[in-house]
Parts: structure tokens; sequence; C-alpha cells
């Protein structure tokens, strides 16, 4: 079976999931982060290397400020408590996107599973917090100015082209996405990943993400299997 080397989720529907069942909207992400660890659990079985979440945009500070409190709260429990199954799964855990706008105590849970995985082999996890795609090139674009490759010399000026770019990125040295999985019946990339995902094979499910389960994943990478991929070519 042709697997994909890098697939990223993003994981919709934990609100409505709640309000579905007359829940609390926190129940939703909470039992959203459960079907996370289910799907991160199965891909590293089936020895995917490289995994994106997202869990949560730039743009989501819009969003009521308990909720995005209790959204912060939640992801510090879930990364304790998952510290020691990454370490015995051998999970690298990196973050990407704006680190320094989160608060304190998340920066320093995350800070923490970040170096005590870092010699980690196996899956490396990229939670996607407080990210979006054009913010990440945004950032790219900054880094790289400061670096000061762009006011070199012209003698000895290095060509501009994707593969420098890519060093800027968040995901440097990571290989772009083979496979997007989006559920709760959303047809669109909302902002996420959108230099890695540009030749991504898409999937869109229709189950509310906290209903996502092994068998529809299963389903995605079935339907990686069969698609053949071009890259502009014959």
């Amino acid at each position: 079976m042709n697997s994909p080397n890098h697939v990223a989720v993003v994981p919709d529907g934990n609100r409505r999931w709640a309000k579905k069942h007359g829940l609390h909207v926190t129940e939703g992400h909470r039992r959203g982060a459960e079907a996370m660890h289910a799907v991160a659990e199965h891909l590293r079985s089936r020895q995917i290397k490289y995994l994106t979440v997202w869990g949560f945009s730039t743009d989501n500070w819009k969003r009521n400020d308990d909720e995005v409190h209790n959204i912060f709260d939640l992801l510090e429990l879930w990364i304790k408590k998952d510290i020691p199954w990454m370490r015995e799964k051998n999970v690298r855990l990196r973050h990407i996107g704006r680190f320094k706008e989160l608060p304190q105590s998340l920066q320093g849970a995350i800070s923490q599973a970040v170096t005590l995985t870092s010699h980690n082999t196996g899956m490396t996890l990229n939670l996607a917090f407080n990210y979006t795609g054009r913010a990440e090139i945004i950032d790219a674009m900054r880094g790289l100015i400061d670096s000061g490759d762009l006011f070199l010399p012209e003698v000895c000026r290095p060509e501009l082209d994707e593969k420098l770019f890519s060093r800027y990125l968040y995901t440097d040295g990571m290989p772009d996405v083979d496979l997007v999985i989006r559920t709760a019946g959303e047809f669109r990339l909302s902002n996420f990943m959108l230099w890695q995902t540009a030749y991504s094979e898409l999937f869109f499910s229709e189950s509310l993400w906290p209903d996502f389960g092994i068998e529809e994943l299963e389903k995605a990478l079935n339907t990686y299997s069969e698609r053949r991929r071009y890259f502009g070519g014959d």
C-alpha cells in the first residue's frame, strides 16, 4: 500500500458535536483531543513519519474568551499527560506557529515536551497552534530579511528559490504534506499550510471530528493509496 509520508489534519466539528449532544463546548474540545490521540497512535503504528495537527488558528482569538482559555488549558493538560506516551513511543513533538503570543504556562508545557522528545526518531508530531499559513509565510519572509541573505553583495548572493525560502518556514527540514484530512463537511484549506500543501492530496470527511475514528482514517489512507501523483508531469 502506498502510504503518505506526511499527513496533516484539520479537525473541524468539535463545537458542532457538543451542540448536537447538548454538551458544553469544552466537552467537544475534550472529545476532540481524545480522537486526535487515537489518530496519532494509529498513524504512528502505520509508520507515518510526520503528522501535523491544527489545534488553534491565529483567527481563533476572535472566539469567546472563555472558550479560548479553555482550549489553552486543555492543550496544556493534554501535553503534560501525553509526554510519557511520546517518550515511550519515540514520538517527537514540534510546535509550529506564533509561540510568544501564547500564555506563559502553555509556553512552558510545550517547551518542556519539545525538549524531552527532541531526540526521538519515530514520528514527528507538529502541533500547529496559533498558526495560519499566511502568518507563516510572513514570518518566513521576516526571517529571510533578518538573516541578511537578501542584502549580500551580488557576487555571493544566494539564488532566492523555493529551497532557500523553505528554510525559513516553521517546517524547515520536513517534507511537504502528502495528504490533508479535513472533517465536518468543510471543503477548503482555510489558510492552513499554504506552502506545504501545494501538491497535497485532499480528503474531506462528513464526520464531526470527535466522531472521526480509525475506520474513517483508514478510508482516507486507502483513498490516498489509489491516487497517482504527477507533480506537473505525465
